[in-house]
């Protein structure tokens, strides 16, 4: 397992080795002293797990996750404990408080080697191990790409729905398109792209386009120009 430490503080970092040392199965790839830094060395490296501070200059970690086009496994390091909720919230392996017992190290490794085992077994496509970072005002979510059943353009932001949830991110319909795997998500206008997964009723309209309705009955409207390709890429 390939991991990265990302933290301003050489002395946390040091300390990260010291008890990574006792786990040959992690390699750590490098070191990040900012938010910026780890963006640059996630890019470049590309680790399986990320250790990573919440409070650093210029950008939280939490912002840092924003910023992502892909998010590796993250365990936070921090010495505060009211980021704690906002890091389960967004799906995070662990949450180690400072200073780190080797025993709790333990167990987020044992955690996150378990993760990969069941996205293993899941399926062996890699774009069924990716994961979206979703920050929307105060709250954020970490989101396997496979369970997003629809992605609504919003002005500027995407609404992206999942569970529940319908939470807003920073980036245009466009930007998701050239991420997503076009054998799963169909861009059905200028305003959706839709997880072919999640469609449970096809029917024709009177627009000469398509009316799809989702598992949760929500309703998309394939435009007559690409009814067309929806039809070929579903064999329908």
């Amino acid at each position: 397992m390939r991991a990265l430490l990302i933290d301003d503080e050489r002395l946390a970092r040091a300390e990260l080795r010291r008890l990574l040392a006792a786990h040959p199965d992690v390699e750590i790839v490098g070191e990040a002293v900012n938010a910026a830094d780890g963006l640059q060395q996630i890019a470049a490296l590309k680790p399986d797990l990320i250790f990573l501070d919440v409070q650093m200059p210029g950008g939280s970690g939490f912002d840092m996750l924003a910023a992502l086009e892909e998010t590796p496994e993250v365990i936070f390091t921090t010495a505060f404990d009211q980021y704690a909720l906002q890091a389960f919230e967004v799906n995070a392996l662990d949450y180690l408080q400072k200073p780190i017992q080797a025993a709790r190290m333990a167990a987020a490794l044992q955690r996150c080697a378990l993760r990969h085992q069941r996205i293993a077994a899941a399926a062996m496509a890699p774009s069924t191990a990716r994961k979206l970072f979703i920050k929307d005002g105060e709250r954020c979510w970490f989101v396997p790409v496979q369970d997003i059943r629809l992605f609504e353009s919003d002005g500027n932001y995407t609404r992206v729905y999942f569970e529940h949830q319908r939470p807003l991110m920073l980036r245009s319909l466009n930007q998701l398109e050239e991420k997503l795997d076009p054998e799963r998500f169909f861009r059905a206008s200028r305003r959706h792209i839709v997880n072919l997964d999640f469609i449970e009723q096809v029917e024709p309209n009177e627009a000469g386009g398509l009316d799809l309705t989702l598992r949760d009955q929500l309703q998309v409207e394939v435009s007559r120009r690409r009814a067309a390709q929806f039809k070929a890429l579903t064999s329908l």
